[in-house]
This record gives structure tokens, C-alpha cells and sequence, in this order.
């Protein structure tokens, strides 16, 4: 959605590959007309969340949302806390902003950009009650592992996002990557596991089936959560 400026910094490996994807005539009259009343552009300084949606509350993180339907169902059921939503892909943040149209949401804004560079330049510290990461690509080759998204650096930087007890809950159906999911979560002293016996937690009843879990499902993956509180 963002042009690159130059005050933008350079990563070497990205977690995503950019995909164009078919915008159906819908996504893209969303994306013209939709945008600019909920979509929260990338200029590499805080956001303040308070001007933004015009209160103080809770607010809550969803990275990589996909076509956005679990994040727009948390915001409508939860209209007391704000919502933030990142992903990459046009049709996904296309959908969701018309779902957010469409549903009278007033609790959501949606940013289309890496979300590392976000989490670094543009969330505040002790800013976020709760982050999810629901389905992240798991990049099963192993020459590609140095793309995946949990990362000992990422983790430090988003635990520095959640304010007390803030939560940060993810979710995989990808054994191998919910294995190291927990490892990189585990080696992290911000964080505490919500887990019995320090590995997974059972699937929250409020989270929507999201579209890779269904996939997931019908292709026989299981499915492995992990619930963290920073201490």
C-alpha cells in the first residue's frame, strides 16, 4: 500500500514474499474509497493510538491477519477495545475493509506494510494489551527458516510492545515451527508460558476458524497453540 521513503529502513531477509493476488472490482473500489477512513499509512514515526481512535483503551494486535475475518469478529464482539490489524497482502486488507464497511466497525484500523518495520518504528512501547499471530508461514524448508517470523529478535522487540500482563497468543499447524515457536518463546525472560507443563495450550474457544486452519484440518494437520504473558 506504502511506497518505500527513504526514512524507511532496509531489511535483509523479509518473513513474506509479496504476492500480487486477483482484487476482485469489490477489494479494489475498498481500497480507493475505504482506505483513507481505516487504513493507517507507514511514515517510520509512533503512531498515537489515542488520536487515532479517539479514546484510551485496550488495544490489541493481529499480524498477518489474512482476509481479516477473525480480526473483524474480535472487534465487533469486543466494541470496549481498539483493534489494530497488519498484512501485506491488497485482497486480504481489500476484504476487511469491507467487512469493517459493511458491519459498522469503528473499533479497527488496518496498516499494509511489513510488520516488523510497524512494530519498530510505528507501535509505542507498553502500548498493546494483546498480540495474535495465527497461522504465520511456516517456510518448511530449512533453507528457508531464517525467513520465518519467530525470531529471537522479533520476540524481544514485541514483548517490549505489550504493557503488563499483556498476552501474546499464537497459533500453527505446522509441528516442526509450533516446536520452534515455543523454543524461541520459552528462551525469552519477558515472557512467561500460559501452558501446563510449559508447551501448549488448548485451541480459546473465541478464536474464529481462520482459512488456513480449515485447510489445515482437511489436509490432517493438527493444530498446536501457545499462550504467553509478558511478566
Amino acid at each position: 500500500m506504502d511506497k518505500p521513503t527513504q526514512t524507511q529502513q532496509p531489511r535483509a531477509v523479509r518473513s513474506f514474499v509479496t504476492r500480487a493476488g486477483r482484487l476482485t472490482d469489490a477489494q479494489q473500489r475498498a481500497l480507493l474509497e475505504l482506505w483513507p477512513k481505516y487504513g493507517l499509512a507507514f511514515d517510520a514515526k509512533p503512531f498515537d493510538l489515542d488520536a487515532i481512535f479517539g479514546r484510551h483503551a485496550e488495544r490489541v494486535l493481529e499480524i498477518g491477519f489474512g482476509n481479516g475475518d477473525h480480526l473483524a469478529a474480535l472487534a465487533a464482539v469486543h466494541p470496549e477495545r481498539d483493534y489494530l490489524g497488519i498484512e501485506v497482502h491488497r485482497p486480504g486488507v481489500g476484504r476487511l475493509l469491507l467487512s469493517i464497511e459493511q458491519r459498522g466497525i469503528t473499533n479497527l484500523r488496518i496498516v499494509c506494510h511489513d510488520a516488523v518495520e510497524v512494530l519498530a518504528m510505528q507501535i509505542p512501547r507498553r502500548a498493546l494489551t494483546e498480540v495474535l499471530i495465527l497461522f504465520p508461514d511456516p517456510w518448511p524448508k530449512k533453507r528457508h527458516h531464517k525467513r520465518r517470523l519467530i525470531q529471537d529478535a522479533f520476540i524481544a522487540m514485541l514483548a517490549e510492545r505489550l504493557g503488563p500482563a499483556g498476552m501474546l497468543r499464537l497459533a500453527t499447524d505446522w509441528e516442526p515451527y509450533a516446536l520452534q515457536m515455543l523454543e524461541v518463546l520459552q528462551a525469552a525472560p519477558q515472557l512467561e508460558n500460559l501452558a501446563a507443563e510449559a508447551r501448549f495450550v488448548p485451541r480459546p474457544e473465541e478464536r474464529a476458524r481462520t482459512r488456513f486452519e480449515a485447510r489445515g484440518e482437511r489436509l490432517g494437520h493438527g493444530v498446536w497453540d501457545l499462550a504467553f504473558r509478558a511478566r
